[in-house]
């Protein structure tokens, strides 16, 4: 019954989420801004705390928006281990499931991703891009380098959107 109601509030919140990221945005994109200016000393061990707290709350399974909306780009190291998986040359995977994009990354062809199972789970996890493996980034070492993707994360992510909130509350900018 538990996982139910988590599914249930998750939908709910997922429903909600491009409006409060949108309603957000320009106070985050100003917090952002003072932030990388004068980020703390500290920001790296800040961020490890809070993406830890958020993460013993939060269960991807029940959400698994990222794989839904975006495409991780796919390195070529990426590209060469997932082919190996599949028993594939590697221009056969490209052609079979990729694209490349405006800025000329391997992207997905499609969403939601193609390796997402309908239970959530993804069906190549264990050999799973890394862009997947780090996503969604927010305990990141030189944090302050990547405020522009975590800011178009609070839009796609309940986890992040919940960090950053967090963050204004946590760390002080001049």
């Amino acid at each position: 019954m538990r996982d139910v109601n988590n599914k249930l509030v998750m939908k709910d919140f997922l429903e909600q989420l491009p409006k409060l990221a949108k309603d957000t945005h320009i106070e985050n994109k100003k917090f952002f801004k003072k932030l990388k200016k004068h980020p703390p000393k500290n920001l790296d061990y800040i961020m490890q705390d809070l993406h830890e707290e958020q993460f013993e709350n939060t269960d991807c399974l029940t959400c698994a928006n990222c794989c839904k909306t975006t495409s991780p780009i796919f390195t070529d190291k990426d590209i060469a281990r997932i082919a190996k998986h599949f028993k594939m040359k590697e221009h056969q995977f490209v052609s079979t499931y990729l694209r490349v994009d405006e800025d000329n990354f391997h992207v997905l062809k499609s969403s939601p991703c193609t390796f997402l199972a309908e239970d959530n789970y993804c069906m190549i996890y264990d050999v799973r891009p890394k862009a997947c493996r780090e996503y969604p980034h927010t305990d990141r070492r030189k944090f302050q380098t990547i405020l522009d993707i975590t800011l178009k994360n609070t839009e796609v992510c309940p986890a992040v959107y919940h960090i950053v909130e967090k963050m204004k509350t946590t760390i002080k900018v001049r």
